[in-house]
């Protein structure tokens, strides 16, 4: 009972519609994996398809999107074919020769959704019906703390189950080191430390696979993404470049794709991300739990942690409890989160600038006092 699950398609009733997953998207059409489905289940809430064997017999097929389906995307991003969506085909022969016509898109379980780096309020789908969203950072030779914590607003906003992998675990001299820093940035998520190359700690990855489960790997250019991927998948299915002289990897990804591991499951790669747009709706208590708690304690409940007496937050800094960069990166979170969703509420937008305007003659007021 599909439609009955979707809703009214948006396609020829006389035809039922073929099921697929996508596996990459290109302007106006997308390649499409037509898998066999998962003796152990293939629905989850709602009826959304969730998971399949990893069948690599399965063949993939091109698909031009329909001309609602290009309508609803031009009207909204978020309404773009994305790698992972389920997706429904017709059998329909154009003028390009694709065989297929993409005709509507499933309701999402989980996205990962950045927000345009171009100034707009518009989001991209980096990754569609991910059950678990990795966020990947290099050990060496820096570890960016701030880039974890970005990357894993994103996961734990996505819907999925965030966990972060710390690649080139062999070129540190203290990898355990590396992972204990990172659990104090990351609480609530599983920490990994990996060595694609040599393949050692990617035995719980393999199990989330093994369980048919689909994995998004989420992180900059030169963490290791693709060297990851080919582990995982047991070929070099992406091109990888040695370490630069100066220790950092290049970017290789280009694209978002989908790639069936064997014996099940499923890998989402995702090009290296150089800036991170974070939404205004961002869970910002989920990336830094420890801040909310103590905040319950200040004296003032709009502390703003900043020079406020008796704020509890700043007390865990002076007392060594809590590190001082972990407050710097919260109110960064705070300021963005708050920039965001004025920009897509005008009434939030005008008591800003009230606000500001208010400060502005208070200043003035204080000159002129002088």
């Amino acid at each position: 009972m599909l439609d009955d699950v979707i809703g009214p398609a948006s396609h020829d009733d006389s035809a039922v519609p073929t099921l697929g997953r996508v596996c990459r998207v290109d302007r106006g059409a997308a390649e499409i994996l037509l898998p066999h489905p998962d003796p152990r289940g293939t629905s989850g809430a709602g009826g959304t398809p969730t998971r399949y064997a990893g069948d690599h017999t399965a063949r993939t097929v091109t698909a031009r999107w329909s001309a609602s389906l290009t309508r609803a995307a031009a009207a909204d991003p978020g309404a773009t074919p994305a790698a992972g969506d389920w997706a429904l085909l017709q059998p329909a022969t154009d003028v390009s020769g694709a065989s297929w016509s993409l005709t509507r898109i499933l309701p999402r379980r989980s996205q990962v959704l950045r927000l345009e780096v171009s100034g707009t309020s518009h989001s991209q789908v980096l990754a569609a019906n991910a059950d678990v969203v990795a966020v990947v950072q290099a050990m060496v030779p820096d570890l960016d703390l701030g880039r974890v914590e970005r990357l894993l607003a994103l996961a734990w906003s996505s819907g999925a189950r965030p966990v972060v992998l710390l690649t080139k675990a062999d070129l540190h001299p203290d990898p355990g080191a590396a992972v204990s820093e990172v659990m104090a940035s990351a609480a609530g998520c599983e920490v990994l430390a990996v060595a694609a190359l040599e393949g050692s700690g990617l035995e719980p990855v393999r199990e989330w696979l093994a369980r048919g489960e689909t994995v998004a790997l989420l992180g900059a250019s030169g963490v290791g993404k693709s060297t990851l991927l080919n582990a995982l998948l047991g070929s070099a299915v992406m091109a990888t470049r040695e370490l630069g002289v100066e220790g950092k990897g290049r970017h290789t990804t280009v694209t978002r794709e989908l790639h069936l591991a064997p014996g099940g499951g499923a890998v989402l790669d995702t090009p290296g991300l150089r800036s991170i747009g974070l939404r205004g709706a961002e869970a910002v208590d989920a990336v830094f739990p420890e801040i909310e708690a103590l905040a319950t304690e200040c004296r003032f409940a709009d502390c703003s942690h900043d020079v406020e007496p008796g704020c509890a937050v700043l007390a865990a800094v002076e007392s060594g409890d809590l590190p001082g960069r972990r407050v710097d990166s919260y109110r960064a979170f705070e300021r963005e989160s708050a920039f965001q969703a004025r920009r897509s509420d005008a009434r939030l937008q005008a008591e800003y600038g009230r606000e500001i305007r208010t400060r502005a003659r208070s200043r003035r007021r204080h000159v002129n006092r002088q």
